[in-house]
């Protein structure tokens, strides 16, 4: 039985809160420190645009597929982007075989919304005929290794493979069908670097980056995701009750720790493109 299935009994939170009065995370982390994060370099899908991170001992994979479609009835003049976050049962003994079931919904909506919420795609320009023809992308986000903090790691690893993407040339024939150009390929119409930044409540103890046991002995979860001008974008409260000052705290914290990953990250991914 998987931790947030309830081996984390107060005894867990109890030891957590215990940690957390003096000053201190049971991996010895201050509580605003992440844990490292790596990134896999090869090719493991057949996306246009592909990462696998590791954070701390969490691993995900993110593959951008692109397809040519009908964009939707109430939105004609833009592109679409579908994001799918699967829990792989290799992951970890609590994910399930199946129909994606509410975690992975949450997930993937809460990926979803820091990239529209900072409108990190230019969707009108993903139009090759308006009405018509429109690319539609998708995020499809893998869970190889759950250690707590699938949120930050996906947005990350979603966001590198939209940086990394390269889409086929297409123009619209004469019989308004696509035509693919052979041999010229096109970056993602990317506009912003979102990412979210996740914590857990232990107490009154506010910590960046949860493992799964601090996630499973926590008394509130928030994710906050922040835009390339640190303006905050999205915000998704997972358990708990945070006060104003609290949110304030975390705002401060992420604010602080934008820089730092796109330094290392983002800003590397777009100079080697």
């Amino acid at each position: 039985m998987a931790l947030e299935e309830g081996i984390a009994s107060s005894l867990l939170r109890q030891h957590l809160l215990r940690l957390a009065e003096r000053g201190e995370r049971k991996d010895n982390r201050a509580f605003d420190e992440l844990r490292p994060i790596s990134i896999r370099e090869g090719v493991f899908t057949k996306g246009e645009g592909e990462a696998w991170v590791s954070l701390g001992k969490t691993q995900v994979l993110v593959a951008l597929k692109a397809n040519v479609g009908e964009p939707f009835s109430d939105t004609p003049d833009r592109g679409v982007l579908i994001t799918n976050a699967e829990l792989l049962p290799l992951a970890s003994p609590s994910f399930e075989p199946g129909p994606p079931r509410e975690k992975a919904i949450e997930i993937a909506r809460v990926v979803d919304r820091a990239f529209r919420g900072s409108g990190a795609i230019d969707l009108s320009n993903m139009v090759l005929e308006e009405g018509k023809l429109v690319w539609i992308l998708f995020l499809d986000m893998y869970a190889l290794d759950f250690d707590g903090n699938l949120f930050d790691a996906m947005t990350l690893a979603s966001l590198l493979a939209l940086i990394r993407a390269r889409l086929p040339l297409v123009e619209v024939g004469s019989e308004g069908r696509p035509i693919t150009v052979e041999g010229q390929k096109v970056a993602a119409p990317l506009t912003n670097y979102p990412l979210n930044f996740s914590f857990a409540k232990i107490g009154k103890h506010l910590m960046l980056d949860p493992d799964l046991e601090e996630e499973a002995g926590s008394d509130g979860l928030l994710t906050l995701g922040l835009d390339k001008d640190l303006n905050i974008c999205s915000i998704q409260k997972r358990k708990g009750t945070f006060m104003v000052e609290e949110i304030h705290k975390v705002a401060e914290i992420a604010r602080s720790k934008y820089p730092e990953l796109a330094s290392q990250f983002i800003e590397r991914e777009i100079e080697r493109d």
